[in-house]
């Protein structure tokens, strides 16, 4: 039986069997004795992207990995970065400094901040995202996904899409559709919305590349 640990693109957390190219956390919120999630959700405001290889280092998911026997970070799995930004999590500093470093650099970019700090881009993304916000998603005319930046998911007719090169691929938690013209996505009046915090998509336009699932293709 899958552990309850992976993350669709609007942040909730699902039992699936794919587990995907990154894991990551938000805090410890599960239960250690049973390996089940807590009614939390979130336990920090900083929700962050981790590889799923560092050092050799090895956990058991959702168990008892600090000393003491005491719950551990829990570990939380991505289909791939531009799945991880939708739920509004950011590179971790720890193990992927550099990814890190120029995630906050584009943030920093964007925002005109010279010297930007994690916790300013954590707050913005903790008001932002909709898995801790739980405000609707805001919706965005359908003309307007074609001046997004490639690795931004949208809404459209309530299924996830993430943007690619001038097309749409539809999500699931096994990999991508094939491309759908933006034309023959939204065809028929879908509603439109952003699923990334536009934060998130403001670090992507100022020149972060996301790394995609094979399914996505070369580009």
């Amino acid at each position: 039986m899958p552990l309850q640990n992976r993350v669709d693109p609007y942040g909730a957390i699902h039992a699936v069997a794919e587990r995907g190219l990154f894991t990551g956390n938000r805090g410890i919120i599960h239960d250690p004795e049973t390996r089940t999630l807590l009614k939390k959700r979130w336990a920090l405001p900083a929700w962050i992207i981790c590889v799923c290889d560092y050092q050799g280092r090895r956990r058991e998911p959702m168990g008892r990995n600090r000393p003491g026997g005491k719950a551990g970070w829990t570990e939380l799995f991505f289909l791939d970065e531009p799945t991880a930004l939708a739920a509004g999590h950011r590179p971790c500093f720890f193990c992927q400094r550099a990814r890190a470093s120029e995630f906050l650099g584009c943030f920093g970019k964007a925002f005109g901040i010279a010297e930007p700090r994690a916790p300013q881009l954590d707050a913005r993304l903790h008001k932002e995202r909709f898995a801790s916000s739980r405000k609707p998603l805001p919706s965005i005319r359908a003309e307007e996904i074609a001046r997004l930046p490639d690795g931004t998911m949208v809404d459209i007719g309530g299924k996830p899409f993430a943007v690619r090169d001038g097309g749409l691929l539809g999500w699931s938690f096994a990999g991508y559709d094939r491309p759908a013209s933006m034309s023959a996505a939204t065809r028929g009046g879908a509603s439109v919305a952003l699923i990334t915090p536009p934060t998130a998509v403001a670090a992507l336009t100022a020149g972060f590349t996301p790394v995609w699932h094979a399914s996505a293709g070369n580009g």
